[in-house]
């Protein structure tokens, strides 16, 4: 887990997972570029890095615009000349609703930034990785990649989609030096879910959570830092023979068959 000397490079980096992971990488010795569309936060997780005395460069940016991204890219290059980590992670829950009344535009949205922006991130920063011969990919997928739950279907959509990027576009560069991992984490401790939370129900939120915590063996949500700890393993020579994998970090959810259907969390 040394990442000395390396360049890590994470989107959706101003908070949460992201910037728990963008911690991580800076403890563990990288160079870090934070980028997110969230100027204020990216730039606020950046400098705490810096406080710490960590080296990190925070970059405002759309991952589902292409020029953004190219820009991200460049910046890294630029400062570090480099990148030997990537955690592609920049996603959005959407909103809770049947597929029957979901708005056309927040569907466009969610699958804009949760696979669109996975795609741009692979797009424009394998070709520096295969350049190189070297580095390591990480992509955000989620259980809801690998289950369904009615309630949330363009968000489950978007993770089967990203856990399909991962499984094809590592078998294109793996004999090339790069490796493509997915996460899939379960429900973590962040604003996301406690945004599902609300919108299930308004009036009693922890009541939402209460179920989901008693569908997980473990009896709670994950941590941010725990799901960067799959991330920075993933990305470290550690695991220098895993590509087109995926690793659940759910706390036994999946495994135990412990999906809670939508229409569960509202009784």
């Amino acid at each position: 887990m040394d990442f000395k000397g390396k360049v890590a490079v994470v989107t959706g980096a101003a908070n949460g997972i992201g910037r728990a992971t963008s911690a991580a990488f800076a403890r563990h010795g990288a160079k870090v570029v934070l980028v997110d569309r969230d100027e204020a936060g990216v730039r606020a997780a950046a400098g705490a890095i810096v406080q710490q005395g960590g080296d990190a460069l925070h970059v405002r940016a759309d991952v589902t615009r292409s020029a953004d991204v190219k820009s991200y890219v460049g910046a890294a290059l630029a400062k570090y000349g480099r990148i030997d980590a990537f955690f592609n992670n920049a996603g959005i829950e959407g909103k809770f609703s049947p597929i029957a009344e979901y708005d056309e535009d927040l569907f466009d949205q969610v699958i804009g930034i949760n696979v669109k922006g996975v795609f741009l991130g692979l797009r424009h920063v394998l070709p520096v990785m295969l350049k190189q011969g070297s580095g390591a990919i990480v992509n955000t997928a989620s259980v809801a990649g690998l289950v369904g739950t009615p309630g949330i279907a363009p968000y489950v959509a978007s993770k089967h989609a990203v856990i399909g990027l991962t499984k094809a576009v590592s078998g294109e560069v793996a004999r090339q030096g790069v490796r493509i991992n997915a996460i899939c984490p379960g429900p973590v401790d962040t604003r996301m879910i406690h945004s599902l939370e609300e919108q299930i129900n308004p009036g009693d939120p922890d009541s939402v959570g209460a179920r989901y915590k008693g569908s997980i063996p473990l009896g709670r949500y994950a941590t941010v830092d725990e799901i960067a700890n799959m991330v920075l393993f993933l990305s470290s020579d550690l695991a220098s023979a895993i590509t087109g994998a995926q690793y659940v970090v759910d706390g036994g959810r999946t495994a135990t068959g412990g999906a809670v259907t939508g229409a569960a969390l509202k009784r």
